[in-house]
């Protein structure tokens, strides 16, 4: 290891008790189809697409300390691309097309955007306001190029997720092979960030979030780190509006909307800001107390979410996660002193 590497900040370990956890709430996922109803069934595998949506705002906001507050754009390009592009393909292949499409667009928007605003030095707050316009003007686009996108009224057709190779094609059309294809898709997002997060990348991560001057000073092109994180977390974001538009059967204006971002922020806050897991927890307590709420009133739902998360930042102003994970590291002490969390 070098003296750089040496100078950079480690991450704690989690205690080993947490991956038995993170296994058991996987096996319990995959099993869930087996008892559940069908409308349960597409409500988890919805809320598990915003899950992948808020894991990729997690892995900017979250590692890198930089929050964009247009992420719902580029959720929104992925989303109106399946409707748009995928009926231009006459196979199988159209929803594949249509994502591989959606997803490129939206990296070379994030590039763009990015190189001019990270490389031009602008951070902080001033990075949130200028993505936050950049969420508005998607917006007004999708609503005011109604030739394409359908104006307000949106637009249906998205084709259904399938592949088609030497003559065979299979349509995933089921709700329980939508449910796992989605189901492996965040796993396999997790899986890969928590595993390019833990090593020297994750560790350069840490030091720019904890402070970008030394870290640039060690040598490190923090600017270019930026840039990467940010375009991976646009296109991630635009994965999952492909997903929600190809299941949902329907893209809206309101899928670029500044009142989704708004969400997303919360949904990492609540569930626990640079964990990755923690916002999937976040996704499935937000939507699951607004199905509550609006099944009562909907027009109870922003204030109770507003209230839901001002009460989170006192009570738990780390997360739902890091809390568990507390509670966590201190059971398995007990259990097990001689290997107890460090």
């Amino acid at each position: 290891m070098t003296s750089v590497d040496q100078s950079l900040p480690r991450r704690t370990a989690w205690p080993k008790g947490w991956l038995v956890l993170s296994a058991g709430l996987l096996v319990l996922v995959l099993l869930y189809p087996t008892w559940t109803d069908p409308y349960s069934l597409t409500v988890l595998r919805d809320a598990m697409i915003f899950a992948l949506f808020a894991v990729s705002l997690d892995y900017m906001w979250g590692k890198s300390g930089v929050l964009s507050f247009g992420h719902a754009a580029f959720f929104g390009i992925g989303a109106y691309a399946m409707p748009i592009i995928g009926p231009m393909v006459p196979t199988a292949n159209a929803a594949l097309v249509a994502l591989l499409a959606g997803v490129a667009v939206a990296g070379i928007v994030a590039f763009v955007v990015g190189y001019f605003l990270i490389f031009g030095g602008v951070r902080g707050p001033y990075f949130t306001i200028v993505t936050l316009a950049l969420c508005l003007v998607a917006q007004h686009i999708a609503i005011g190029w109604s030739e394409m996108t359908g104006g307000d009224a949106g637009l249906i057709g998205a084709p259904p997720f399938g592949i088609e190779m030497f003559g065979l094609s299979y349509l995933i059309l089921d709700s329980v092979e939508q449910y796992y294809l989605v189901t492996a898709i965040l796993t396999a997002t997790l899986c890969v960030l928590w595993l390019a997060c833990g090593g020297h990348y994750g560790r350069v991560l840490a030091a720019i979030q904890d402070n970008e001057v030394r870290a640039r000073t060690l040598g490190y092109n923090t600017s270019g780190y930026l840039l990467v994180v940010f375009v991976i977390s646009c296109m991630l974001a635009a994965v999952a509006g492909a997903l929600y538009a190809v299941v949902s059967g329907y893209v809206a204006p309101d899928s670029v909307g500044l009142l989704l971002s708004t969400q997303v922020v919360v949904w990492v806050a609540v569930g626990g800001r640079g964990t990755l897991l923690g916002p999937v927890i976040g996704a499935f307590l937000a939507i699951r107390l607004q199905q509550v709420v609006s099944s009562i009133d909907f027009r109870l739902w922003p204030l109770v979410v507003g209230a839901f998360f001002v009460a989170m930042v006192f009570l738990f102003p780390d997360g739902v996660l890091p809390l568990v994970r507390r509670w966590m590291a201190r059971a398995w002490g007990r259990l097990v002193p001689s290997s107890g969390a460090r």
